[in-house]
């Protein structure tokens, strides 16, 4: 078979003629005649000594494009790994492709190289990169400009030779080839709609928004690569087909990525279909030598080790439930280790005698956090106020580890009121911080605990509280200026949430509770022979007395079951949780607001530690934790 390539002449629709002396072909190789001719669909004379050059390229394009590993050796001098040769096979032999693939396995690296042999073995072929970004889609065009075009040696100046122009901006982004082809990136939006492409790469595809995929990046896919040679019966059965490569990491199983990596490896399974996927983790990188096996062991000894990350980028596993749900019940069952809660004297008869709150440990913070919501609600039963207390201890890891020891809602209350009731609770149990939902009807209540507040039943005073200041969040800065008094105890970490902040607040939860650094009080049922043990006369107690020793243990519960209960759903690269119709999700979002307080502390804990922080202080700080607790 004469390939395309075999001679530009006939793909381009240029006549032979054998008739020419030799020293006429050396006259048109001197002036590049025959090439310009070519380019300008002029019929021109070739000599047989020509002829068999050009038959001789024939066959080696046909070799090369069904081995294109080869190619990539023998012709721009690159060594590629095993796996990579067989995902570059795949990826020119399939309409539709699909590379999951860990961190350190050289995607961007993979993906330049097959465009570039792409475009060369098949000329005038149309290839559109998209990311979510486009500094992003450029990263592959630099890759071809700043590495295969330079470090290569030879196989670099024959690359270099193929390209006539190449540009890489944040405006304009291109690379053209002296055979008709080019790589182009595009910004995936409506106002990329109109442009062409025979091969469409989509790196990073999980961030990619699916109606713009299918809308505006596949619709570039029109007509495909048609050499005049196809128009000739001999060889009407070898038309070809545009082509579509998505490489990237896993996601959420919930995310559209999921469905379409499960319905390429449906189709890939049929005769009939050319889909190809493939899921390649961590080990393959090792095992290449292209990721140190010491790095990923120190990566997964570390006391913030995100699993499910790690799960995601690392091994290709999609994580979570088909259904929709974020938090594992298991992984809550495991952290469910605290025995005995603490409780707010005022909300118990005086009859009963309860542990009194112990001072601080040392470095220990205490953060109280508060989801606001002012009215109870008929007719959607999520309409409360969460509050949860964590005792954030320090570890010898430069770490804490939260235990929320106390959980209570509030139904029914005006601002005004619940403000005092924080301002109580927190001076009550010594609390260091307040994470508090800012937005809509939280900010009001800011405001409020920035004032002094009289509770009218004792005549205590408690006095104004400012703002935490952090860049993490500015408007506290705002808010100080408008609302503090002076030398008030900087404290409250008013938080106003907003998305990509919405995302952070669900997966450090979720990581924080799968690497124990939560840990919450035991069930209701458990609590049973804990409270007898603990509180003599237990057994007698009336029944109300009993219920609220009980009630942290219950509110626990609550929460467990209300985590489990959550939805969520992936909009491009954000996680929206959502509570089923006619369920709740205030104590989600008082818990996320906690943690995610735990963590902002966290990094500046030891950035001032005292000089004379020995470990017999940080023994001793140890040592009160295993004191009974006092009784009044």
């Amino acid at each position: 078979m004469i390939d395309e390539m075999n001679i530009k002449n006939i793909d381009d629709g240029v006549v032979l003629d054998r008739n020419v002396s030799d020293n006429d072909y050396e006259d048109y190789d001197k002036d590049n005649s025959v090439n310009e001719a070519i380019e300008k669909h002029k019929t021109i004379q070739i000599n047989d000594k020509y002829l068999e050059f050009l038959k001789k390229i024939a066959k080696f394009v046909g070799i090369f494009r069904a081995n294109p590993h080869l190619f990539v050796e023998h012709y721009l001098n690159i060594n590629l790994k095993n796996f990579q040769k067989v995902l570059l096979w795949e990826f020119l032999h399939n309409n539709y492709s699909l590379y999951i693939a860990s961190r350190g396995q050289g995607k961007t690296f993979l993906d330049s190289i097959c465009a570039c042999t792409y475009a060369i073995l098949f000329p005038h072929t149309k290839i559109v990169v998209a990311a979510s970004t486009r500094r992003q889609g450029n990263e592959m065009l630099l890759k071809i400009t700043e590495d295969l075009m330079k470090n290569y040696g030879w196989g670099s100046e024959n690359l270099r030779k193929e390209i006539t122009y190449s540009v890489v901006g944040e405006n304009k982004a291109e690379i053209q080839f002296a055979n008709g082809s080019w790589i182009k990136v595009v910004t995936p939006s409506d106002t990329a709609r109109g442009a062409r492409a025979n091969i469409l790469f989509i790196d990073e595809f999980w961030m990619l928004d699916l109606n713009t995929i299918n809308t505006v990046l596949r619709r570039f896919l029109t007509a495909p690569r048609h050499p005049a040679y196809l128009d000739l019966p001999e060889y009407a059965h070898l038309q070809e087909r545009n082509k579509e490569i998505y490489t990237g990491s896993a996601y959420y199983k919930s995310h559209w990525s999921f469905t379409k990596a499960r319905t390429y490896f449906k189709n890939m399974l049929r005769d009939d279909k050319k889909y190809f996927v493939c899921d390649l983790p961590y080990q393959i990188a090792i095992k290449n030598n292209l990721l140190s096996r010491e790095q990923i062991q120190d990566e997964m000894s570390e006391d913030d080790f995100d699993e499910i990350k790690f799960s995601i980028e690392m091994e290709g596993l999609f994580f979570g439930d088909s259904d929709g749900a974020f938090f594992d019940y298991d992984d809550l069952l495991n952290i469910r280790k605290i025995e005995i809660p603490y409780y707010f004297k005022n909300d118990l008869s005086k009859n009963l005698v309860i542990p009194a709150i112990p001072d601080l440990l040392l470095n220990e913070r205490r953060i109280l956090s508060v989801d606001i919501a002012l009215m109870a609600s008929t007719r959607h039963k999520n309409d409360a106020s969460s509050i949860i207390l964590n005792r954030a201890i320090p570890t010898n890891r430069n770490t804490y580890i939260g235990n929320f020891v106390y959980l209570t809602s509030i139904e029914g209350i005006i601002g005004s009121d619940l403000a005092l009731k924080i301002r109580i609770l927190f001076d009550y149990f010594k609390a260091t911080d307040l994470a508090i939902d800012a937005g809509g009807l939280g900010l009001p209540i800011v405001q409020e605990l920035m004032k002094d507040l009289i509770d009218t039943h004792t005549g205590i005073v408690y006095p104004a509280l400012a703002c935490y200041e952090t860049d993490v969040l500015k408007k506290n800065k705002d808010l100080n200026e408008s609302f503090a008094q002076q030398n008030a105890q900087k404290v409250i970490w008013a938080i106003q949430a907003y998305d990509s902040l919405n995302t952070e607040l669900c997966t450090q939860l979720r990581t924080g509770i799968q690497n124990n650094k939560i840990n919450l009080l035991v069930s209701k049922d458990e609590s049973e022979e804990i409270l007898k043990d603990n509180f003599k006369g237990y057994n007698k107690m009336i029944p109300s007395d009993r219920l609220s020793l009980q009630l942290p243990y219950i509110n626990t519960d609550l929460f467990v079951r209300e985590l489990v209960g959550l939805q969520h759903k992936v909009v491009g690269t954000q996680i929206q949780i959502k509570e089923k119709s006619g369920a709740r999700k205030d104590r989600y979002s008082s818990a996320a607001y906690n943690y995610w307080v735990q963590r902002q502390i966290e990094k500046e804990l030891f950035k001032k530690l005292p000089h004379d922080y020995t470990m017999r202080n940080y023994a001793k700080g140890l040592r009160q934790l295993n004191r009974k607790p006092k009784i009044y």
